[in-house]
């Protein structure tokens, strides 16, 4: 079975095409529901996360668009994690690898270590809800709409503190002696 096949056969209720889809990509789901959850909830719990990420695939699979099956399944997973996550009053990880732009000159390797060491603590130096929002956007690459509507805030305070938490995020680069150009991060 392809992914388009499984995609029509769970429009139609097919079982066996869940099944493929479980056995696919159950893998990636549980580490992407892992890696933002980690210790936070009980293993029962993030394999509760990952049901429910199959559930919604069984429910919504009709809209998806073959070859798109597993970037969907990690936003919902993604999305799915994060709420849980929320819900038992944690964070959202920003994880310092991820920073990291690979390079092959081991003196450039270790400039961007310093810097992404510097851009992190610059990052867990801001406050919530703040922090959350940029990474939302920046790291998660969610839309503002989105993200106002998950953190039931209105589009234009969420607007208003990311512009400030780009601000803020520029003077303290900018006060450790990184080079940003004049305009918005």
């Amino acid at each position: 079975m392809d992914e388009k096949r499984a995609l029509q056969g769970i429009a139609r209720g097919d079982e066996d095409a869940l099944v493929w889809a479980m056995d696919r990509y159950g893998p990636y789901v549980s580490a992407v529901v892992y890696n933002i959850l980690r210790g936070a909830v009980a293993p029962e719990d993030r394999d509760e996360v990952c049901a429910d990420v199959f559930f919604t695939l069984w429910t919504s699979g009709w809209k998806i668009r073959p070859g798109k099956l597993k970037a969907w399944l990690g936003g919902v997973a993604r999305n799915l994690a994060r709420r849980r996550l929320r819900s038992v009053g944690g964070e959202l990880p920003l994880e310092e690898d991820v920073l990291i732009l690979s390079d092959s000159d081991p003196v450039r390797r270790m400039e961007d270590r310093e810097q992404a060491a510097f851009l992190h603590q610059a990052l867990l130096a801001m406050g919530q809800p703040d922090r959350e929002i940029f990474l939302r956007r920046y790291y998660y690459c969610q839309p503002l709409s989105q993200i106002a509507e998950q953190m039931r805030m209105n589009l234009s305070t969420v607007k208003t503190r990311l512009h400030r938490g780009r601000r803020k995020l520029k003077e303290v680069l900018q006060n450790g002696g990184y080079d940003v150009e004049d305009q918005d991060i």
